[in-house]
């Protein structure tokens, strides 16, 4: 496993252990337990994993999910933290890091901030920079049923279209917290919305995100 994609995994595991099995998170109608669950069934069951982009799978899915949140929590950590097995295309590193980097981090703070007592964190230059890389190549795509244009906006001015359209609505912040707007956490992102203030209620409420 690359730098990032394991150093988020660790991190993700603890918080979940921290928390406990029935802690809420940010994915609505999911405790940690059901978060865990799905981070199992996406990596060791690509058969069900499918149903998550797939509806013609999701009958499949649900029953896996229900099969591994009734093992032990502990289990399921462990399962987390020793990563996919050998023969799993996220075993690659180059696979590893492009899809589990941003996933793991945005379900860290899925865990993290659905807390009452939850407190910031600052990710260091080159994680944010990871972060920002991916979602350039993300943006689109994460950003295709926004109701309104959308542009991405660091502190730094650079900036990425994730929508065209109008009227504009930019999103400036850090970019672990854009990537949290984008992947339909705009309610928990620390970011400033700059555009016509209907266009920023229609966007807040959107359903962004793959």
């Amino acid at each position: 496993m690359s730098t990032h994609a394991k150093r988020e995994r660790l991190l993700l595991a603890d918080l979940l252990e921290s928390a406990g099995p029935h802690a809420p998170t940010l994915c609505e109608g999911w405790l940690t337990r059901d978060l865990a669950a799905h981070l199992v069934v996406r990596e060791r069951r690509p058969d069900a994993a499918g149903g998550l982009l797939l509806n013609v799978l999701k009958d499949r899915l649900d029953k896996a999910m229900a099969e591994y949140a009734a093992k032990p929590y502990e289990e399921l950590l462990q399962l987390i933290r020793t990563g996919p097995p050998k023969l799993s295309v996220y075993s690659l590193k180059q696979v590893d890091e492009a899809a589990n980097a941003v996933e793991f981090y945005v379900h860290a703070e899925d865990v993290r901030r659905a807390q009452p007592d939850w407190t910031p964190r600052q990710p260091d230059p080159v994680f944010s920079d990871a972060l920002w890389f991916r979602l350039e190549k993300l943006a689109r795509l994460t950003g295709r049923r926004s109701p309104v244009g959308l542009v991405l906006r660091r502190p730094d001015g650079r900036t990425v279209v994730a929508h065209k359209g109008t009227p504009v609505v930019t999103v400036t912040g850090e970019p672990g917290e854009l990537v949290l707007f984008c992947f339909g956490r705009q309610a928990s992102a620390s970011v400033e919305l700059d555009g016509d203030e209907q266009a920023v209620a229609r966007l807040t409420a959107a359903r962004l995100g793959i």
